[in-house]
């Protein structure tokens, strides 16, 4: 049976409370902002959820109904980004009138790309976490670098007061932040599959799994490479990237 590809934006794992109203959304839409904004200024160390605060223009409860500390909202944002790239492979997919093996390839790999170069925070977060600092967690309470204790238990207590009505089932996402973390582009994976499921008509099985695996790590290596070259994008690197997928994954994607 071929899965379901999903690549409408799916409810992050890592929520202390699913947003319930249009205003709940909106008030999370501008804090993963916030934060995909300074992760580019400041990087993941010196991150804390009171700049994001500052920056969302929101209390610092606000974040803290959301997400137990940074690294939880890091994670939210991370899982944002995949459901925005599943969306645009489907979207390039399905305005492609006759699509085979190499417009597959060629779409995931633009696709990728151009998030790297014009999506806030995705050079350094993409599909995952970053590794926790020493001292630093990835469930609820302990804190991380750029973020006292002080502002966590704070922010806690204030935002459990008087919320009750924005907040929805919630859990403490910790299996969501492992995830993310341990191995991102095996959810990457996934996605990719699904579409290639519903667009290409291949049947999802082990060898195609273990080959989009392969090419993805590869990709993800090499893109990495192609931008420490240059920060647009290396392009002779790229086209190296493009031509090494075509050879490797054309020939399993048309069989």
């Amino acid at each position: 049976m071929v899965p379901v590809p999903q690549t409408s934006p799916q409810t992050p794992p890592v929520l202390r409370r699913t947003p319930v109203q249009q205003r709940s959304a909106e008030r999370l839409a501008r804090i993963l902002d916030a934060c995909a904004a300074l992760l580019d200024e400041t990087g993941y160390e010196q991150l804390s959820t009171r700049a994001v605060a500052v920056r969302a223009g929101v209390p610092i409860g606000s974040v803290y109904r959301f997400f137990g500390n940074k690294r939880a909202m890091v994670a939210a944002l991370a899982h944002r980004n995949l459901d925005e790239y599943a969306e645009r492979i489907s979207t390039r997919f399905a305005a492609t009138s006759l699509l085979d093996a190499h417009g597959a390839i060629d779409g995931v790999l633009d696709e990728f790309i151009a998030m790297k170069r014009t999506v806030p925070g995705f050079a350094l977060v993409d599909f995952g976490v970053p590794a926790a600092a020493p001292g630093e967690t990835s469930a609820e309470g302990p804190v991380g670098s750029g973020e006292s204790a002080g502002e966590a238990a704070g922010g806690a207590e204030e935002a459990g007061a008087g919320d009750t009505a924005e907040a929805g089932a919630g859990g403490s996402g910790e299996d969501g932040i492992e995830g993310l973390a341990e191995d991102p582009n095996r959810l990457v994976v996934d996605r990719i599959c699904a579409l290639l499921a519903t667009h290409l008509g291949r049947t999802v099985d082990d060898d195609l799994r273990r080959k989009v695996l392969v090419g993805v790590e590869t990709a993800d290596a090499l893109v990495r490479l192609a931008f420490r070259a240059d920060p647009a994008g290396d392009p002779a690197l790229v086209d190296e990237t493009r031509h090494l997928l075509h050879a490797y994954l054309a020939p399993s994607l048309s069989s």
